[in-house]
Parts: C-alpha cells; structure tokens; sequence
C-alpha cells in the first residue's frame, strides 16, 4: 500500500519547550488551550500516528503526514486501582527502605514508597 498518496495523511510538526508544545497541522497552529496532550507513535512500514487528545467541550478542526485521531484522555483510576491492587506491601516497604535516595526528614519513606510506586508503574 502506497502510504504517500493517502488521502488521511497530513504534514504535523510538533515542537515540545519542557512541559508545553507546539503543534501545527498543514501549517496551521493549533491552540494549546483546545488540547490537554498527545501522543506520537509509529511502527515499520505504517506512516506514524498522532493522537492529540481535545479538552472537555472544545470543538477543533484538525489536518495533517500522519495519521490524525481525537481521543479523550482515558481515566487513569481505574488502571491505578489494578495496579496497586497488586502490590505487596511488605515488598513496598522492603523496597522503599533499601532505597540508596531514602532520606531521614519528615515523610521520606513515603516519599521513597511513592518513588518505588512510580518505577515500578514505568517497569524500572
């Protein structure tokens, strides 16, 4: 399949500054305020897929060498819930307390225990 000449594929350009980013589609600026994220991915021989995700009650137009998908962004409750569910809290605990950055002020093992959480939730 010639990827080039489909009709769905538009020219996206996307210039991320920390925290915030710029996207244009067939040159056109898209207003930051009307999107809460995005994500980019892409896999061989398929032309890459971007997925801006709109905020709640704002109505775009969107055009684009990617393909272009609207998404709401999912509710991460409920995958959060599943995975602590799954924790051990003695392996958390053990864990967190072995941790070389544990510190000894005020909340530091809940802070290494929150630390664990989120390396653990990215697969470190």
């Amino acid at each position: 399949m010639d990827h080039n000449n489909d009709e769905n594929l538009h020219r996206v350009q996307i210039t991320a500054r920390g925290a915030k980013a710029a996207i244009e589609i067939d040159d056109q600026q898209m207003d930051p305020g009307a999107l809460s994220g995005y994500t980019v991915s892409h896999r061989a021989g398929e032309p890459p897929q971007v997925v801006l995700f709109s905020r709640d009650g704002v109505e775009s137009v969107f055009e684009g060498l990617a393909r272009v998908a609207v998404a709401d962004m999912p509710d991460p409750g409920p995958a959060a819930a599943v995975f602590l569910a799954d924790i051990d809290a003695e392996e958390l605990e053990r864990a967190a307390l072995a941790r070389p950055d544990l510190g000894t002020g005020p909340h530091s093992l809940t802070l290494a225990m929150l630390t664990q959480l989120g390396e653990w939730a990215r697969g470190v």
